[in-house]
Order: C-alpha cells, then structure tokens, then sequence
C-alpha cells in the first residue's frame, strides 16, 4: 500500500486519510484501491469499533482524477481502450467506483466522512457510503457532471440524500450546496468551524466507538435494511447503467466517454497553481 491512503487504528477508530492534497485528493485507480482495502481492513479487525475518513489539505477531494495517463485516449483509463473499448469502460468502473461505494456503505461498522472544502462530484461516492457526515462551515458539495454529458456520478445517490427536488436542481444547473444547506437537507449531520472539525469528528468517533459493537452493527443493518426494502440497490444499479450508457453517447458523439474538465475543476486546479 502507498502513502497516498493512510491507516492507523486508536481508540478503537480506524482512520483513514486520503492524501494527494496537491491535487486536492482526487481519485486516481490507485488511491481507489488502497482506500479500498483499507475499508476491508477496517471491517476484519476486532479492535475496531468505527471508520472514520478523512482528507488532508484545503478540500475532501475534486472527483476522479481528470488528467489523460500518458499512452491513453481517455481519462478514464483504468483499461485497454484499443482492446475492451466501452466493454471495459463498464466492467471496469462497476469494479472500481459503483461496487467500491456500495461495499464501502455495506460494511458492518459505523463510519463517518469528514469533509472540508470541496467535494465535487466522485468526492461524493467516498462521504454517501458513510453512515454519519462532518463537515467544515467552508464545505460545499457539487456533482457538475451534467456539463461532462453526464446525468450523475456512477453511484447516484442523489435522490436519497437530497431528496427528488434538489437532486434535480444539484444535476439540472451543476450549482454547489453548501455545507450548512446539505444539512438542513439532512445529507450532513452536523456542521462545525473548520478548525474544529477533527477534533469534534474524532470525539464523535469516540462517543460512537464506547458502545457496543454488535449492537451498533444491529442498527446499521436495521437502517441500511429498511433503504434496501425502498430499493435502493436497484436504483443505484439502474442508475449507474444509464451513466455507462452516456459514455458511449458521449463516445459516438465526440471520441472520449466525456468532456476532459467541469467547470468546478478547473477552478480548483486554477487555485492549486496560485497557492
């Protein structure tokens, strides 16, 4: 495992912090699997009660990572394009971002995102697995995949956060929510001054972590169950092969699966260079 995902277990807290600050955390294949084994590590270890995810530097993260590997045709280049094409297109990103957030939000143990700055677009599909959401007074969430030729990042939880009239309006016009509006919403549990945010997501944690951990995993399942009962997965699923069927569109109509840059990141890539 590299550097760029950290582990370490106290108190009972796994803590995971995603660490590619310098390009605002965004979601390279790599990072994508480390982060995901550490989630399986979590899960496995008896000395731990509570998951907690968090981001180093000035934003939770920008999405995935938007630059064309060299020797690539497409940003998504986590396959052989000249060999799979869209075939690969969508083995591969069920594998590594629809199956990753639906395992992530599966797992047993409580855990809890804590977000800062920017999250945009696949930064969502690492807090919406997450059971409880912490975010800075300077947070704000935006999914401008509308301007990719995209109806949605590929675990479209929009609907079950937002609810169907802001979900609407967060894909239709590509527009941020604030973290104080997305609590009131209910998609963030609880909002604090930046400064504080880890340690009052950590002494959340701790509070989590004092009680028992099969009952916690009991009321997990409880919660997670009644949202499946609401079809949930067949939802995600359905959406996520709409998503895959606009890569093709967006294949046929101008040779790549989507537009290389959204709006909200070229702006954070614009603020990374003069800081």
């Amino acid at each position: 495992m590299s550097d760029i995902v950290q582990y370490e277990v106290r108190d009972q807290i796994a803590v995971i912090t995603l660490n590619r600050p310098e390009v605002h955390n965004a979601q390279n294949p790599e990072l994508l699997e480390d982060l995901d084994a550490c989630w399986t590590r979590a899960a496995k270890d008896d000395e731990v009660k509570v998951i907690l995810l968090q981001a180093n530097g000035k934003n939770f993260s920008a999405g995935h990572d938007l630059a064309v590997p060299e020797g690539k045709k497409d940003v998504f280049a986590g396959f052989d394009w000249d060999t799979r094409g869209i075939t690969g297109q969508y083995l591969w990103e069920q594998s590594h971002y629809f199956e990753y957030s639906r395992r992530w939000r599966n797992n047993p143990k409580p855990s809890i995102a804590v977000v800062q700055g920017a999250c945009i677009a696949a930064g969502l599909m690492l807090c919406w697995p997450c059971d409880l959401i912490v975010a800075s007074d300077n947070a704000w969430f935006s999914d401008p995949t509308i301007v990719m030729g995209i109806a949605g990042v590929e675990y479209h939880g929009h609907t079950w956060e937002l609810g169907p009239r802001k979900a609407k309006q967060m894909l239709f016009t590509a527009e941020k929510i604030t973290a104080q509006e997305a609590a009131k919403l209910g998609m963030v549990n609880e909002v604090v001054p930046a400064d504080e945010l880890r340690d009052y997501a950590y002494k959340l944690a701790q509070k989590i972590a004092a009680q028992d951990l099969f009952s916690l995993m009991m009321a997990k399942r409880v919660v997670n169950q009644t949202m499946d009962t609401m079809g949930q997965p067949a939802a995600l699923q359905a959406a996520f092969d709409v998503h895959e069927f606009q890569h093709a569109q967006c294949l046929i109509r101008s040779g790549a699966t989507s537009a290389v840059l959204t709006r909200d990141v070229s702006r954070l890539k614009k603020s990374n260079e003069k800081s």
